[in-house]
């Protein structure tokens, strides 16, 4: 009998936290990789590479004294993952889908080099249409994989292998690139979450270009959390990518999201979709509106007009930096339709190019001002049609075209977007829409999309099964310069001094629980009465605390608030993970109740009577 794959981040932890041997478990799923349709790798990697990396997390298990201490360290430790073949990884080769170009890559991509970091293990480079030209998913020597959930119809490109390996269940997350929308659409077409950050969040060093101003590193995932958690370890700034611009917004400009209580959706006044798919967008809509989310009407024409530069102006002539000596020298190398599209480029001029960056900046600047004044967020349906191979073959740019609709111009105006499953139409082809925030938001936005995917549970890619819940211990994807706190007493939600947080512009992360290596006192002669937290070799148990994110800019005036015996430190929670947190000195203890078995501040202060 074969064992079943996890799902999730989490499954592959929680197997590995039981004692489950990695290689038995990753040279097993080699050979499923193997198994699947050829079409959806380029390269599968062999057991000598599995095994290199097997050994180098053993290795980590050795220098942290155990397997536990290591994965408390790797937040990724053991997780298999797979490659679109446009981004490096060291001594493989990377191919673009073009057997002409295939290249040896001397080093890891950054986004490569982090994953490793974090203890992922990569599985397979999968296909791609051809220099992450199209969002077909039709446009590779190696074949066209179809939507894992319906074989007549595209799996939506250029991240093609991608989504499908994670739609499959063959692996919790997947690595894909986005310039027009390769890593929403094809997140669509097979009922998968499809993370796109803002340009410049994510390292694209090591990527082979499509539009370099433009391209960002997406994630798929089965969960949202999970591309989420992939985000937090592959996000920030790269002095090796001229690109890189790490500048997501403070939690004080996002303010609004958390004052008002309710989301302002920005839908379009009008959509055009095909008639499968009206019943699905009709109906989520429906289930907004019931749960008090406001949807205003958005005039989208400025939108779908600068989407239409990506193809018909002179961003494609930045796909010439990479594939010109090919098309002079070797142009029967590319896909017929790839070269056609390339090769227009031909057609625009130094001017053009300059005259299109001057006419984007502006446009750029007044639909920020426009459309963020409004709304919170843009919902959209993440493509308008879901085609069958026949249908792409009868009319390939016609059918690619239309797939941009609401995907295109998101990149050109720098922003960011997630693609979550919504449902599915009355024959079960899968209905994908699409999240988009304002640059540097990507935080807030995976924060609404997880609690979405929640709220509204679907079978999980092509799996049926569904989420079952468990959060994988994890890096968050960062605000703007903040810092999570963990607190313990009287900064809790409606306690007496939890006012200082808020005042600070702090977030509620999360309700959790310390590392098992607590005690908790009542300290004497407090007001309000506060207790101290002190962290001991032996006899202590997990005390509940909550972890708030405070903007970097509010942590020295919340600093200066606090009183002594009482400080921050470092605290252990119980997923091993380490944040600052309020802890206790020794000497302050002096004539404190030792309160530990409460479990809480809380408990004891409802439990005992105490006066808040």
């Amino acid at each position: 009998m074969t064992t079943a794959l996890p799902l999730g981040i989490a499954g592959w932890l929680q197997r590995y936290a039981s004692g489950a041997d990695l290689a038995v478990e990753l040279h097993a799923l080699a050979a499923r990789m193997a198994a699947a349709d050829p079409a959806i790798w380029i390269r599968l990697a062999s057991a000598s590479e599995i095994d290199g990396q097997i050994e180098r997390l053993m290795s980590a298990c050795e220098r942290a004294g155990s397997r536990s201490a290591a994965m408390a360290a790797l937040p990724l430790f053991g997780v298999p993952f797979v490659v679109k073949d446009n981004i490096d990884i060291a001594g493989v080769p990377t191919t673009a889908a073009c057997a002409a170009y295939a290249r040896l890559a001397p080093t890891n991509a950054t986004v490569i080099a982090r994953l490793l970091d974090s203890g992922a293990v990569w599985m397979a480079k999968s296909n791609l249409d051809q220099f992450a030209t199209g969002l077909v998913g039709t446009r590779s020597p190696w074949g066209s994989p179809s939507s894992a959930l319906q074989a007549e119809r595209i799996s939506g490109g250029s991240s093609s292998g991608s989504a499908v390996a994670v739609a499959l269940g063959l692996v919790p997350f997947a690595l894909g690139t986005d310039t027009a929308g390769s890593g929403r659409v094809p997140a669509g077409f097979n009922n998968v979450a499809g993370l796109k950050p803002t340009p410049g969040r994510v390292s694209a060093y090591g990527v082979v270009p499509a539009c370099r101003t433009l391209d960002c590193v997406s994630v798929f995932a089965l969960l949202v959390r999970d591309a989420a958690s992939v985000l937090a370890v592959i996000e920030g700034a790269d002095a090796l990518d001229p690109q890189s611009c790490f500048r997501p917004t403070s939690l004080a400009a996002e303010a609004p999201l958390g004052a008002t209580g309710a989301l302002r959706v920005g839908i379009p006044e009008a959509t055009e979709l095909a008639e499968m798919f009206r019943d699905p967008w009709s109906d989520l809509l429906g289930r907004l509106t019931e749960n008090g989310q406001a949807l205003t009407k958005v005039d989208f024409s400025p939108l779908y007009a600068v989407g239409e530069r990506l193809y018909q102006g002179p961003w494609v002539a930045e796909r010439l930096t990479v594939v010109e000596p090919l098309l002079r020298t070797a142009p029967e190398a590319l896909d017929p339709i790839v070269r056609s599209v390339i090769s227009g480029a031909h057609q625009f001029s130094a001017a053009d190019a300059f005259r299109s960056g001057y006419e984007l900046a502006a446009a750029r600047q007044t639909l920020n001002q426009q459309i963020w004044a409004h709304c919170d967020v843009l919902l959209v349906p993440t493509a308008p049609e879901h085609p069958t191979f026949a249908e792409v073959a009868a009319d390939p740019i016609g059918c690619n075209s239309r797939l941009g609709r609401y995907t295109s111009f998101v990149n050109l105006l720098g922003w960011c977007a997630v693609s979550i499953p919504a449902g599915f139409t009355a024959r079960g082809t899968p209905f994908g829409v699409t999240l988009i925030a304002p640059a540097g938001r990507d935080a807030t936005l995976v924060e609404i999309a997880d609690a979405w995917q929640r709220q509204w549970p679907l079978p999980l890619g092509a799996t049926g099964d569904l989420d079952d819940g468990v959060d994988p211990p994890r890096p968050r994807v960062r605000h703007q310069d903040s810092i999570d706190i963990a607190v313990v007493g009287a900064h809790l939600t409606g306690m007496p001094l939890n006012g200082q947080l808020l005042q600070a512009g702090a977030r509620l992360r999360a309700v959790t629980t310390t590392a098992a290596r607590y005690r908790l006192y009542a300290l004497a002669n407090t007001t309000p009465p506060k207790p101290g937290l002190l962290r001991v070799a032996d006899g202590g148990r997990g005390i509940v605390v909550e972890v708030w994110t405070v903007p970097e800019t509010s942590v020295g005036r919340f600093l200066a608030q606090i009183p002594p015996p009482l400080g921050l430190g470092s605290l252990e929670l119980v997923d091993g993970s380490w944040v600052k947190g309020f802890i206790c000195e020794p000497a302050g203890l002096a004539g404190a109740e030792d309160i530990t078995d409460w479990g809480g501040w809380r408990a004891w202060i409802q439990r005992s009577g105490v006066a808040r």
